[in-house]
Formats: structure tokens, sequence, C-alpha cells
């Protein structure tokens, strides 16, 4: 039977949060090593990273242990921002298998390898990652990730402690490492939900691409894509039209199998900008012709009822969240909202989280990088 556990600390000192952190989770799993553990530090604790994973480790002696720096961190219904805070995720699966792999990128004169991936790999479960961004190319690593191996499910975050390279912490069981990224491989016996919140409300309708190039989308329906824009801002609400001047984006449609399209099937990227003399439109996201594309709206509202949205009905035993750190008090007017949302929605279930520097989880059957998300991996 699969079990859960997790403890937040805010103590100051590093090895007091340590003691608490591991002290809970030993105290919940009376005593039985778990499987995994997942570790959040923020950066205030960077400077003593080791010290506190290994301390992590040898108290709760995991079968895989990972970890990274944070800005921010969360735990239970709190998040903890700009002070110190540790947060902990242990997991037992009654037989479920978790492997951990350490990873780095190459260049070659083809663009980049990537080093450290299993000779085997695996066709279906979930890759629990963390990456620095600074090092690691993870939108490629994601596009090699769907043509290879389609059907496994990739979650996380990029560290974010550090604004430069050489600054954020990844771990992985003994050893700490500044580049690259670490994961943790679980098998499709370990059941993993993802909701992916991208923060955004639709507005418009649903237009289909019928002339388009890379990046730029020349025309939506059969009209120039700039004229089918200005009908959708002339029909906006003045708070709406607000938003818009604020920063526009445009939902892609990644499976366009599906009759209906609802939330979670649209891939949210920029607008980049308006070609005046041709009336196209260009996205941060390559888009092809016969593509369903929606234009979207992003504020504090929208996110709430997005997260909201996505997480209703969903039901687990544990979670770990990975929410941009431009979220959190950035975008909404109180403390705790993602953290407080999940806790709300899926119970009083253990649950760990950081703040990221871009969030992976799935979209359409397909994994991106994202950002101002809230990706949530939910453990049956």
């Amino acid at each position: 039977m699969n079990s859960y556990a997790a403890a937040l600390s805010r103590h100051p000192l590093a090895f007091e949060a340590v003691g608490e952190t591991a002290g809970e989770i030993i105290e919940q799993f009376d005593g039985e090593h778990p499987d995994l553990v997942v570790c959040f530090a923020s950066a205030e604790h960077s400077g003593v990273f080791e010290d506190v994973s290994d301390g992590l480790r040898k108290l709760l002696e995991p079968e895989v242990f990972m970890g990274c720096s944070a800005i921010a961190v969360a735990g239970g219904g709190i998040e903890v921002e700009r002070e110190p805070g540790l947060s902990v995720f242990a997991a037992r699966f009654g037989g479920g298998r978790v492997t951990g792999v350490m990873l780095d990128a190459e260049r070659t004169d083809d663009g980049f390898a990537i080093a450290g991936w299993p000779d085997e790999l695996p066709t279906r479960g979930t890759l629990l990652t963390l990456a620095d961004p600074f090092t690691f190319p993870m939108v490629d690593f994601l596009r090699l990730c769907n043509a290879q191996v389609p059907d496994l499910q990739i979650m996380g975050g990029m560290a974010s402690a550090a604004a430069g390279p050489g600054g954020n912490r990844l771990v992985l069981d003994d050893r700490i490492v500044t580049t690259g990224a670490v994961g943790v491989m679980c098998s499709d016996d370990v059941p993993i939900r993802a909701v992916v919140s991208q923060g955004c409300r639709p507005i418009g309708t649903p237009l289909t691409i019928t002339s388009a190039e890379r990046n730029f989308a020349h025309e939506l329906a059969g009209r120039p894509a700039m004229e089918r824009l200005q009908e959708i801002v002339q029909a906006a609400t003045e708070a709406d039209r607000k938003l818009m001047r604020e920063g526009l984006h445009v939902g892609i449609v990644v499976d366009e199998h599906r009759l209906d399209f609802e939330r979670g099937d649209f891939l949210v990227r920029n607008l980049l900008g308006v070609d005046q003399a041709t009336g196209s439109l260009a996205f941060s996201e390559p888009v092809e012709v016969g593509q369903t594309v929606q234009f979207q709206v992003r504020d504090a509202a929208a996110a709430d009822e997005d997260l909201r949205c996505l997480l209703e009905g969903v039901s687990g035993s544990g979670a770990l969240m990975f929410t941009c750190n431009g979220r959190g008090t950035h975008l909404f007017t109180a403390p705790d909202h993602d953290a407080g949302v999940v806790a709300e929605l899926l119970g009083d279930v253990p649950m760990a989280g950081a703040f990221c520097a871009g969030e992976i989880g799935p979209v359409g059957g397909r994994n991106f990088l994202h950002g101002f998300t809230a990706s949530v991996a939910v453990f049956s």
C-alpha cells in the first residue's frame, strides 16, 4: 500500500530544520524507511545545502533522495517566501519502483546530447526532475523525450535560488551538483496524476490557423490574424482590454484529435508582437496550419479560477507542487495561495513544493516547460 508523509520547517538554523522535518516524517512512517524523499531548501539554506541533504538522507535512509535549492518553498497549505524554509516529502510505494538519474547536457556538432540517461529507456511512468536553468536545455530535452518516449510523463521544475550560473544546488542521493539535472524515474506502478495550471482565462473563440510559418500566424480562420485579434479586442469588456494591454497570450491546442477543447487542452504561450505590414502575429512557440488557437489573459483572478477548475474532482494521498516564482505574493494579494488551494481541494494530504524558475508538466499528452504555472504531481 502506498503511503506518504511531508514536513515543513521555518527554523532559521539549518540543522534544527533538518531535525524537525526528519523527526516528523519518521513519526508519520512509524520508523519505516521511505522509497523516495524529495527536499526543497530555501535560498537562505543554500550555503549549507550539503549539510541539509546529508542530514536528511542519513536520518531517513530513503531508496532515492532528490532535492534542490529554491527561492521559496511550500508545505501543507503554507508558502514560505523571503525567509528560511525547508520542505520535505517522503513516499513508500508498496511495490512501485523508483530509480535515480543524474543528467548533463553535452554540446555536439548537431546541438547537444544527454549524458546519464539510462540505456534502457522506460516507455511509461513518470520522471520527476529538477534542473539548473542556466546549464540544462530543458526545452530541447523535453522535445527529445516527446519524440522518443511519448508515453513518459515528465514533471518538475527549474531550481530558482540563484540569479546566475553556479548558484543553484541539486542533489541526487550523495551527489550534489550545480549544473545539469537530477531526476527520479517512477515506474508505471507509481500512480501520479498531473495537474498543470497555466493561470490563464480564454477570451474570444477558438480559431483555426489557415496560414503560418515558423512561429508566425499569418491567417486565422481565413483572414489576417491581426484582423481576428482586433475583432476580439472590440468585443471584449473594458476589464479584459486592460488585461490584454498588460500582456496577451495565446493558447495552442496540442491534441487536435479532441472534438471539444477545455482547460488543460491549450499550451499557453506569449504573443510576441504584430507585423503591421502583413497582419501576422508572432508567438513564442512554433505553429502550424490546422492548429487551433484561442487568445488568453492572465491575472490573479484567472490564475485562481484555473487552478481551482483543474483540481476540482481530483483526489490523491500526497502531492508535489512546482509553482512559478512569479506567483505567490507577486501575483496574489494574499499569501499561501497555490498551496492553500491545493490543500483546500485535495484535503489534508502530505504536500511539499518549491517556487521554480520554470515549471514542467504535460499538456495534451506532451511534456513542456512553462512559465507562471502551478504544476502539481498528485500521488494516488
